[in-house]
């Protein structure tokens, strides 16, 4: 028995270094671009307004109004209008007087959806609001590396992290992250003018451009 034991613990030791080896080792990022990449999460604009005998206030049709703002800017898709559940004709009303107030500013009324939701009160708030897209702001530094232990040719794990954090703070409209802007027309009356000018020998940069050409010729050296 006392011979059978070392060798019991070598064999066992073996075993767990033999599955420690062909355990699959998570990959490692090449570089802090493929580590640390930009991406973009779902947010609400949402705002709550009270429900009034007297119907919308003047500070809730501003409030809207800078919803209606916000919206157009940011490109949403829908502003959803929620009524507190329980069949209550005054927070029926403002409901719909917010859909009203919020067409009033140039909202289409095909984009305003009006719908109820579960409330303890059937007077509590009307709310309306839309879906947003915002950057993802990582948390640089949360951890940190020996970087004594960084082998040849290999970078830390927050290294490149807080450029990509202040770019997501900086970037103004997120939805530039997942996929650039469409291309605006061409212009084919300017593109008809130039050809139509070199056709006929003449210059084909604008009046303007000319004026530059001649300030930058007549330099003092």
């Amino acid at each position: 028995m006392t011979r059978a034991r070392p060798l019991l613990m070598i064999a066992l030791a073996s075993a767990v270094l033999s599955a420690c080896a062909s355990a699959p080792a998570a990959p490692v990022p090449l570089t802090p671009l493929s580590r640390w990449s930009l991406q973009v999460e779902e947010g609400v604009d949402r705002i709550a307004l009270a429900v009034h005998e007297t119907g919308l206030s003047p500070n809730q049709r501003a409030a809207l109004s800078a919803l209606a703002g916000r919206f157009a800017h940011t490109g949403g898709d829908v502003i959803v209008v929620q009524t507190p559940a329980g069949n209550d004709p005054v927070a029926a009303e403002a409901a719909w007087g917010a859909r009203a107030a919020l067409q009033e500013t140039g909202v289409p009324a095909e984009r305003i959806r009006v719908e109820s939701y579960h409330a303890p009160d059937p007077r509590a708030p009307v709310l309306a609001g839309f879906t947003t897209v915002q950057a993802h702001v990582p948390r640089c530094g949360a951890a940190s590396d020996n970087l004594a232990r960084v082998g040849p040719g290999q970078t830390p794990s927050n290294f490149g992290c807080a450029v990509n954090a202040n770019l997501a703070a900086q970037i103004a409209d997120p939805r530039d992250i997942v996929a650039p802007r469409p291309m605006t027309p061409a212009d084919a009356g300017r593109r008809a003018v130039v050809f139509d000018n070199y056709r006929a020998g003449q210059p084909t940069s604008a009046p303007q451009e000319e004026l530059v050409r001649s300030r930058v010729s007549q330099a003092v050296d």
